[in-house]
Formats: C-alpha cells, structure tokens, sequence
C-alpha cells in the first residue's frame, strides 16, 4: 500500500540539504561493492567534507546481506546516524526493509529489477538504473562483470548528489595503486551510468554535495593500520598472530608498513609469525617479551580467551608483551562481524586468580597510533602485559584524523639491568633479586639473556616465589609478593594515559565512557545543550583507574556511564572500586552490535533530565 503524507511540500519543492545527510549502500557480500564504497567515501574526503564510512557485513558466507553507511557532517560529526537518508538498494532480499526505513522525502536509488518490487511509496523519491542494459553496453570482460556492476550507482550517486568525476577517478586511480587499466574499467562503467543517470533522470530531492574545507590536513584511515603504524614506530620487533575477525587487519598493516623499520641494508627487522592458534601465538609473545625483545599480538575476544594463561603467566612473572583486543560481540564466537565494548571486565581481570591487567582504551585514530607505540613504554616501564582494547567500529572502519605526531620521546625500556648498572646495583643494595623492590613503587629491576654478568641469570617463574626469583610456596612471600603487584598497580594509575575531561560548562549532570562512543557523546551533548541541558564529560584512557575519576563523580549530582555493552561493565568496575556515595550513578548501556548513536545518547538522558 502506498504512503500518502498530505502534509509533506512536493519532494521537488522542498529546501536544500547540503553535506548534512547519510546514505547507505545495501549489496550482497562478496559482490565487489568494497572498491565502489571506499570510492565514494574517499571521493568525498578528497571533496573537503567532513565524512565516516561504517560498514556492516555477514560473518557467515558470500552472498549474504551487507549494508556500507557513508555520513557526511558540515559541522564535523562522524558517529552513526540512526536513520539515513538515502539508500542504495541494490539487493532484492533487504531492498523492502531497507525502502521501508527510509524517512518521509527519503530517497531510493536501486535498479530497474528491484524497483518493479520496492516502488510503493510517494513520499520517497524513487531513481532507477537499469544496471544489466548498461553493463552490456561496456567493454568489461565477462570475467570482471559482477565485479563491477556496482559502480553503476557509483555513477549514478556521483550524478545525482554531485560529485565531480574527477575526483572520482583520482580516487580510483589511488585504490590500484597507480594501475591505469584496472582504474579505467571500473571508471568507464562510472562514466556510463553518469551519463546515463543525466539524460534520464530528473531529480526530485533536495540533496546534493559541495566541495568545502572540512578535511584540509587531515587524513582518513582505519583504525588496525593507526595501531600498526604506531606499533612500527615503537619498535615492535616480534608479531606472532593467528588470524581472527575482527584483527586480523591489524597485522595486515604491520606487514604493509614494516618497510619503515628496514634496517641500512633494506632489511626487514620485524619478525611476524603466523601461529598454528592464539594459544600459540601469546606463548611466542611472551617469550620474545622475556627475551627483551619488544613483541605484540592482536586477537578478538575469543582469541583473548585461549591466551588467558599466557596472559596470567606473564603477570605473575612479570614479562613486557602487547596484546591488541579488537573487541567484538560475544559471548563465545558471539557476532563476528559486529562492534562491542563487552570485553573490558573480562580483559582486565584476564588470568587465573587475583591477576588485574593494565589496559589501554582508544577512542579515535590518534589515540590507536600512540597508544600502538607507547603500549611497549608502559609494558616495559611496568614489567607487564599491557592490553590495548579496541573495538571492530575503530578497528575496521574509516575515520578520520588529524596527522599522526612522530613520538615526542625516546624508547623507555623501564628498570633493565646491563651487566655494569647490575654490578653497580649488587654494591649498592648487596644483592640483586629478580622481584626486589627497591624503590617502593612494586616495579623491580631485571635483567635479558645475554647479559654478561654471573649474577644476572634467574628463573621465570609462573608458580610461587619469593622475591629473589626462589621457588617458594611459603604464604608469607606469596602474600609479600602479592602486595608488591598490587602497589605496582597503584603506581601504574599514575602512569597510565589519563581521562580527557571537559568540565567547560560545569554542569550538574556528568557524563562518563570511553572508546568510540567519543563522537556519538560529543554531538549528543551538542543537542542536549540546545534544549538548555548542560553536561561534563570525562573519558576513560586506561585501566586501572585514575583518581580523576572519582573526582569527577564526587563533582557532580548526576553522572551516566555511557557504554556499548548488555551489562555495563565500565558501571560494575566504577562501582567495585568507588570508597565514597554513588548512588546518583546511572547506567546507559547498550550492547546492540553497533556503533552507538547520538540519538539514543540524548532522547535517554534527555528522557531523564528534561
């Protein structure tokens, strides 16, 4: 039954929206429509507007329904909208649900197969490209065909919401790497329904792209390749991995960028090993890590649970290693191909028994490149595991950035003894001990193979020792040893990435989260503030904790912890160290597989601040 909105002006007659509108692309998995969808989103990054891509696909096999969801913001926003304003649909299976979604003066671009189908509203606007009479008139070979059949609405988006083919084909070009014949295929089929799309169609909405400055400087990536980047530049030299979604891009990147770390002799000094399991590959980090070598893995949830003992063993024995959680839905294998914050209790307290991991919580692509480089500082600085917990919507997505800043420091590697520092030690303290705290801080000095002293050898020990490195199942030392580790994570919350803090307003009402929540909060206070609701907002960078805070909860007479996961982990973990009142704590938690929206941020506090 068609929708007949009397209320709504003539779809041509209404006023028009420029870069401040979304579309999404409905195709089928495996059907080329990857390359289509970089290009448009590139293409309009190259155009100066301020734009995310966030793609949503199947875990299971090709064929199955994939939807890519381009945002253009004049203003800079990036979060996910809710709704969208346009849809490319061109699969029959979701074309319905996805024409159905679309807002009163929505439009639906799809092809002339579908249409006979979809077309049921008149409160849309309905562009139909008849993709098999084009691509029979193209040169492609039979081969490619499918392949490309997608930059048919390539073309036809360029046309109807302006966006100059040059561009386009510089994009292109850029995609293959300089290959013009690749670029020219895929761009003659372009061209084509460009041309087609011009003389045949007559636009009736009112949106429509114009170049502008909003990206001037800066650059567009995902963030796996920002954390490899970053990683090349903290000289990481040992990679063992077994491939998993949603990280296994992350080791992608390191491979791609690993030239940069090419010693004089064009030699490559990173060593990358693809493990028979994630089993495997955490024991090959943590064994280069005692070895003094600076060695990552990266991994998703369940990854992170074969790697648990690892995990535990380098706590306990106090080994530098890297380990990158891309985190996504679960439990068990859960929705691989879907964003989560669901692993933050479970990474934290990773191991067996009373063991408290130090994590590292990245909200953009700035923080995944320094965090890539300064994960192996902390790590050696601490004598511990550090996990950088990232999400698939950072991890896979396109963001974009200011320029990455080199390092502003040099490679700390912490408390290690060389054979004349570990002499000098001996006479200073009369014994060296592998867990002796001197200092009071719980981090103790050690020692790597190799080193030329007849005192510097000592065991690794998982099990229960003392703090000379002595096998020990004494409760005295046991309980010793525990109270250093426990100090040493107390130091470690001054050391640690802090929270960033916008207390500008300060408002009564206080919000709390980390991660990639950072846009769609952003742009929720933005409206909030609108209707004259004012808020601060503290973000978490790391775990432990910082005192900061409790200072902010202490400041504020409501506070929501905003977070993308069923059970309000961030919520459980503030409560389970707060020592004052937070009662007026309030858990927003979500956990629905994608990345948040700033709509659902304002209509719940909006719902219970107004």
């Amino acid at each position: 039954m068609a929708i007949n909105v009397q209320s709504q002006p003539k779809l041509q007659d209404r006023q028009a929206v420029i870069n401040d509108f979304a579309f999404s692309v409905a195709t089928k998995n495996g059907s080329g429509s990857q390359t289509s969808n970089n290009v448009l989103v590139k293409s309009l990054f190259q155009m100066g507007i301020p734009v995310s891509g966030k793609n949503l696909f199947p875990s299971n096999i090709k064929g199955l329904p994939t939807w890519y969801t381009i945002r253009a913001s004049k203003d800079g926003y990036t979060a996910r909208k809710a709704i969208t304003e346009i849809v490319v649909a061109y699969n029959n299976d979701t074309a319905p649900e996805d024409v159905s979604n679309l807002p009163v003066g929505g439009v639906c671009v799809t092809t002339d197969k579908i249409a006979r189908v979809i077309k049921q509203r008149d409160d849309i606007s309905y562009y139909e490209i008849p993709v098999a009479k084009l691509m029979k008139q193209t040169e492609v070979p039979s081969a490619f065909r499918k392949l490309v059949e997608n930059m048919t609405y390539v073309g036809a988006v360029a046309r109807l919401f302006s966006i100059p083919l040059e561009t386009i084909y510089d994009v292109l070009l850029a995609n293959f790497k300089g290959r013009e014949k690749p670029a020219k295929m895929n761009f003659d089929v372009i061209q084509l329904a460009y041309d087609w799309t011009a003389e045949n169609i007559e636009k009736t909405d009112p949106y429509r792209f114009e170049a502008m400055d909003g990206t001037t400087g800066k650059i567009m990536m995902t963030g796996n390749d920002a954390g490899a980047l970053g990683s090349i530049f903290g000289g990481v030299n040992v990679v063992a991995w077994y491939p998993i979604t949603p990280s296994t891009s992350f080791v992608d990147g390191i491979i791609s960028f690993r030239h940069l770390r090419q010693n004089e002799k064009k030699e490559n000094t990173v060593a990358i090993v693809q493990a028979e399991d994630e089993l495997a590959a955490a024991g090959i980090v943590v064994g280069a890590g005692w070895a003094g070598s600076r060695s990552l893995t990266s991994t998703s949830g369940p990854g992170i649970s074969l790697m648990a003992e690892f995990a535990g063993l380098a706590y306990f024995a106090e080994i530098p290693s890297v380990f990158w959680n891309i985190t996504r839905m679960g439990p068990s294998t859960g929705l691989p191909t879907r964003t989560s914050q669901g692993d933050l209790l479970f990474t934290h307290f990773l191991g067996h028994g009373d063991s408290r991991q130090i994590c590292l919580l990245p909200g953009n692509l700035q923080e995944a490149f320094e965090f890539g480089w300064k994960s192996f500082d902390i790590a050696e600085a601490l004598q511990t595991p550090v996990f950088v917990v990232s999400d698939l919507d950072l991890g896979m997505n396109n963001w974009l950035s200011d320029p990455f800043e080199y390092p502003d420091q040099p490679i700390e590697r912490g408390k290690v003894l060389d054979a004349e520092s570990l002499q000098a030690f001996i006479d200073e303290h009369g014994k060296w001990g592998r867990y002796l705290d001197v200092d009071g801080d719980g981090i103790p000095y050690r020692t790597v193979p190799g080193t030329d002293h007849a005192f510097s050898a000592y065991f690794a020990r998982g099990t229960g020792h003392n703090d000379m490195a002595v096998y020990s199942e004494r409760s005295d030392d046991w309980i010793d040893n525990m109270n250093r580790l426990s100090l040493k994570m107390e130091s470690a919350r001054k050391m640690l990435p802090q929270p960033i803090v916008d207390d500008a307003a300060v408002a009564d009402i206080g919000i709390i989260s980390f991660g990639t929540n950072d846009d769609a909060i952003r742009e929720a206070r933005a409206w909030l503030s609108n209707d004259g609701i004012e808020t601060d907002y503290l973000r978490v960078r790391a775990l432990p904790l910082s005192d900061t805070v409790g200072e902010f909860i202490a400041g504020h007479k409501s506070v929501f912890i905003i977070e993308n996961n069923f059970d309000g982990q961030l919520n459980q973990l503030i409560h389970m160290e707060s020592t004052s009142d937070i009662t007026h704590l309030r858990a927003l938690k979500l956990g629905d597989g994608l990345p948040m929206t700033p709509s659902w941020i304002y209509e719940n506090i909006r719902e219970q601040e107004g």
